[in-house]
Formats: C-alpha cells, sequence, structure tokens
C-alpha cells in the first residue's frame, strides 16, 4: 500500500466519490456537481493535503489532512466499499500518524465519527487512538437529522514512546 498526493485528478475524484455510498458522512451519496465545486473552490488543497491509497496501483481510499499548517490536525477518511472492513483504514491511520508526527512534527491528530459508526470506531482504537469525547448532538446530516459522534486523537508523545496516555474525564465532578 502506498499514499501519494492528491493533484488535481479530477476525473478519478469525480468516479472515486460519486461510486461510493458514503452512510457515516454528512453526504450520504455525493453528486457530481458538489465534488466539481469542491474541487473549484480548493477544498482539497487550500490549508489540506490529500493523498490518494493506493493498492496494486487502483486508488482505493482518499485521506483529506485538514489545518495541515496547524500543529494540530483533523482529518476524513475515505475508502472505497470494496476495501473496507479488510485493515484499509488501521493501515492508513498508521500511516496518518507516522506521516504527520514523525515528518511533519505535528502534535495532535483528532477524528470524529458518527457514534454508530462502528467500524471507524474500532479502526481508531485498533490505530492507537484514545476515544476522548462523546459529543452528544454533534453531527449534523444532510436530510436535517442530528446524531451523536464521538472524538478521537493519538498524540505525538504517545507515538514517540509506545504508550497512551489515559485522559482525565472524570477526574473531577464538573
Amino acid at each position: 500500500m502506498e499514499f501519494k498526493l492528491f493533484l488535481n485528478e479530477v476525473d478519478e475524484l469525480k468516479a472515486f466519490m460519486l461510486t461510493n455510498s458514503w452512510d457515516y458522512h454528512i453526504h450520504k451519496n455525493m453528486k457530481e456537481e458538489t465534488v466539481q465545486l469542491l474541487v473549484e473552490e480548493g477544498y482539497y488543497q487550500n490549508g489540506r493535503e490529500t493523498y490518494w491509497i493506493i493498492d496494486n496501483n487502483l486508488k482505493i481510499g482518499l485521506i483529506c489532512i485538514e489545518d495541515i499548517e496547524d500543529s494540530i490536525v483533523s482529518f476524513d477518511l475515505r475508502l472505497d466499499a470494496t476495501y473496507r472492513g479488510q485493515g484499509y483504514g488501521h493501515y492508513a491511520l498508521r500511516w496518518l500518524q507516522q506521516y504527520l508526527f514523525g515528518e511533519k512534527n505535528k502534535i495532535r491528530i483528532e477524528g470524529y465519527t458518527r457514534a454508530d459508526n462502528l467500524s471507524m470506531r474500532k479502526c481508531f482504537t485498533k490505530a492507537g487512538f484514545v476515544k476522548e469525547g462523546y459529543l452528544r448532538n454533534a453531527w449534523e446530516n444532510a436530510d436535517g437529522s442530528v446524531t451523536d459522534s464521538v472524538l478521537y486523537s493519538a498524540i505525538q508523545s504517545d507515538w514517540q514512546n509506545k504508550t497512551t496516555t489515559a485522559i482525565k474525564l472524570d477526574d473531577l465532578a464538573f
């Protein structure tokens, strides 16, 4: 598996985004004009780095790293439906830590997912991310519904020391 910087391959991006269903993202089914508008507005590049996830010369996923100039970043991970549930997400999160902590010297990576996205929640945990928060009514969907979300993070010092720092969520009653 390898990761290659998105270089404005618009037709491939459209094919990827339009042929998959994104059940746990705001827009479950992307429209071509939406993807085109995002590209034209620089969504995949301005203040972000976007990488194709490639396996056997096939583009099977996309990671969009947000706030790339900050020391704390978040990201969006999408895998082609054919490749979900096969360990690619875990591998992508491990690569993300290696790249952001090892090469870019970031101090923290945050990831949010809908509370009902159990596969992603397991993926975060397996990749060494720590569940830091359960956010009630924090994820707005395109159909107007609102769901809970869960916050996970990885920090550079844990990654460097191969450890997990316990969170202090319940150290005080308030």
